[in-house]
């Protein structure tokens, strides 16, 4: 009853809490901004130089895989040294080291396996969809689910029939939800720029008035 009672108090409106809120973000324009130009730099970089991209993605699950994996041995060296199980977490770790070793020596390769695992989602999610579809009433939309399983089975096989444009397109898409995300950051910090901007004219004013 306590969970719920305070999940109602976080989803409920309240004036003064907005207003708090919207003080720090037009304080801190600057800042959303930023967030706006570099995701538009990314999109952009995306949408038009789609390999320097892929292989930036690619280098960034290295780095994450390498210090993953000395952290995973490093915690089982520890354990060890309790006397606790260590092995599971060593091989763990030399798991991701060699995840990351591969992927920075050979990051097409890796490119083209995440785009396989794409696609063998894709097929799975589609038959399980055309499944579900036949067990579906025809008045709720059996046929929509359907060609949504469809659809997802053809996009799974394209994928698996050019993996290296599958990812090139799926860069794309990335370019361009990082690009509109990019710019709706942007007018949002001009907004809260000018809000600011509104509310220090307003400022000297007030204080005159009650001078006076």
């Amino acid at each position: 009853m306590a969970t719920a009672a305070s999940e109602k108090n976080i989803l409920e409106y309240d004036p003064a809490r907005c207003d708090a809120l919207s003080e720090v973000l037009a304080e801190r324009w600057w800042v959303v901004g930023l967030r706006g130009i570099f995701g538009i730099a990314f999109g952009l970089i995306c949408l038009l130089v789609p390999a320097a991209a892929i292989l930036a993605l690619v280098l960034l699950f290295s780095a994450y895989m390498l210090v993953d994996g000395g952290l995973a041995i490093y915690s089982g060296i520890k354990a060890a040294q309790n006397g606790e199980r260590w092995g599971l977490l060593i091989l763990e770790g030399v798991v991701d080291i060699a995840a990351g070793v591969v992927a920075f020596l050979w990051p097409a390769i890796t490119a083209v396996a995440f785009v396989l695992l794409i696609a063998i989602w894709a097929l799975v999610s589609g038959a399980l969809m055309l499944v579900a579809a036949f067990r579906l009433n025809i008045d709720h939309g059996r046929w929509w689910l359907a060609l949504g399983g469809i659809a997802s089975i053809i996009f799974g096989v394209v994928l698996l029939i050019a993996p290296v444009v599958g990812a090139v397109v799926l860069t794309w898409w990335l370019g361009a939800y990082a690009l509109v995300f990019g710019v709706l950051l942007l007018v949002l910090a001009f907004q809260l720029h000018s809000r600011r901007e509104e509310k220090r004219r307003k400022a000297p004013t007030g204080a005159a008035a009650k001078k006076a």
